[in-house]
């Protein structure tokens, strides 16, 4: 298993090599910085020149990427554009978008094999055909509208009953809020129900698709049939043997899915305005002029480094849950 994981670790650094350089690319070619100074009559050869050099325009594109590759090994992620360093932003938006998809994520998957095993044993019972149902709906809805339909009627109703504010429909929270630990914790819950919510509704409704699925292959298959011919209890067939081997597709879906929420959330952090990841992300695309590398660059390694990560933990929670797998 250590020889494995250092191979996975190795294969995985060059992914991100190749991906950081690939966009790097994509990025620097996609448009001229300078491109409204050399428009501008006003602005001299001189004032262009040292905007070129600011931005280190002077060097090849293949230099230029050599020089953010030597500094981003050191840690030092650049500077935007506009001349502000990239990595308190970037630590500081990771941080606002984790407070939303960890909770989310950790929920989600905790409804989705608790709905998914309940649909497997009550295969086409009424309560199976209420959770099918209601996963296809949260499915089918774009995020956007379930998160608006959630702040519009969810949030408006509940604080009007309680008569105060309970859920807030902007923001991760509150600015310039003054007060103990404990009521920045309470304000900090209550800015992330709403959003938290609107993701877990959008995921666990393909993952508990996904358990179900599984856990029903396992159910029909001979070794469950031959374990309870041998007159092993029904939960003990269910709970030792068919739902570990069950939860390996699943393990692999949110892994994957973990990355894929941190890089999607921009659309949810557009509808309750959380400055987080995606906004980080979609600030770099626009950028003032043209799309701006560094802040992309940023993004795009932390992105890559957490679906790296994430694989390896299911690669290792597979020896986990199936002692017959076995790394060479």
């Amino acid at each position: 298993m250590s020889a494995y994981i250092i191979r996975r670790i190795g294969a995985g650094i060059v992914v991100l090599f190749v991906a950081s350089f690939l966009t790097y690319l994509l990025v620097a070619e996609s448009g001229d910085p300078l491109a409204s100074l050399r428009a501008n009559p006003h602005v001299t050869q001189a004032t262009i020149a040292a905007a070129r050099a600011r931005l280190g325009l002077d060097h090849s594109l293949l230099d230029r990427y050599w020089i953010w590759l030597s500094h981003f090994v050191r840690g030092d992620f650049g500077k935007s554009t506009g001349g502000q360093a990239v990595e308190p932003e970037l630590w500081q938006r990771l941080g606002v978008t984790m407070k939303m998809v960890i909770p989310a994520t950790l929920i989600a998957a905790v409804v989705a094999i608790a709905l998914g095993i309940l649909g497997a044993v009550r295969q086409y019972k009424v309560d199976d055909n209420v959770s099918t149902a209601l996963a296809y709906i949260f499915y089918a809805t774009p995020v956007f509208v379930l998160g608006i339909l959630l702040k519009d009627f969810f949030a408006i109703k509940v604080n009007n009953a309680a008569g105060h504010t309970i859920l807030y429909t902007v923001g991760d929270n509150t600015p310039d809020f003054t007060g103990s630990t404990g009521a920045r914790l309470l304000d900090d819950v209550q800015h992330a129900i709403l959003p938290v919510l609107t993701l877990v509704l959008v995921t666990y409704a393909a993952w508990s698709r996904y358990q179900r699925a599984s856990l029903l292959d396992v159910l029909n298959s001979d070794y469950v049939r031959f374990a309870r011919a041998k007159g092993l209890s029904w939960r003990r067939v269910l709970l030792r043997h068919a739902l570990r081997n069950a939860l390996i597709p699943i393990t692999t879906v949110i892994a994957l899915d973990f990355a894929t929420i941190i890089g999607g959330a921009v659309i949810t952090e557009i509808v309750f305005g959380w400055e987080g990841m995606g906004q980080f992300l979609l600030g770099g695309l626009q950028g003032p002029l043209t799309p701006d590398v560094n802040t992309v660059q940023a993004w795009l390694v932390i992105t890559a480094a957490i679906v790296v990560l994430f694989n390896l933990i299911a690669d290792i929670l597979y020896a986990v849950l199936d002692p017959r797998i076995r790394y060479g």
